[in-house]
């Protein structure tokens, strides 16, 4: 009978648990994504539908500002994860692509720029108590880290372009490579 009890009592902790982490994200995340929403809204809105159309066109029209400048950007002035809500700019054959690169920008950018994602920070740390545990300056690791990371996230997306055109000869599709933003 104690066994049944404690399962239920264990049973419950979970849900708990899991209410607990709920009120920290209305606390916490929610709040800041929210607000980050409110700003990017605000920024299209004063800048207008065909300006942002005109960078989303600027960018997707090049590689290197599609997979490298573009995420790295999002990912600095929006942080992680409201990085990925730039994609809904790219035009429909580029939105997986983009989200492979901008979610690694949201890793590799985080030595030198840890506000991207906080909740990451820990790895870096790990590895940067190690350099200083020799007595190393972090600021070359953090630096390396950064321009290893912007050559294997503009390969992220790139290699991600390849395998969506592939997928759309296999499949029998074309996705729209034009962007739909501006309203008439």
């Amino acid at each position: 009978m104690d066994f049944l009890v404690q399962l239920a009592a264990g049973f419950m902790r979970l849900f708990n648990l899991g209410g607990e982490q709920f009120v920290g994200w209305v606390t916490g995340i929610i709040p800041t994504i929210l607000m980050l929403l409110v700003l990017m809204n605000s920024i299209i809105a004063l800048a207008g539908d065909k300006a942002v159309a005109r960078l989303a066109s600027v960018c997707t029209g090049n590689p290197v500002l599609r997979y490298m400048v573009l995420p790295f950007v999002s990912a600095f002035m929006l942080g992680n994860p409201m990085a990925l809500s730039m994609g809904k700019f790219m035009p429909e054959f580029y939105k997986p692509c983009f989200y492979a690169s901008v979610t690694y920008h949201c890793h590799t950018n985080n030595g030198i720029f840890p506000h991207i994602n906080a909740s990451e920070l820990f790895i870096w740390l790990g590895i940067a108590n190690g350099i200083a545990m020799l007595g190393l300056d972090m600021t070359p690791l953090a630096v390396r880290y950064l321009l290893v990371g912007l050559a294997a996230n503009f390969i992220s997306g790139w290699a991600t372009e390849l395998t969506t055109r592939f997928v759309e000869k296999q499949q029998g599709v074309r996705l729209s490579r034009e962007i739909h933003l501006v309203k008439e």
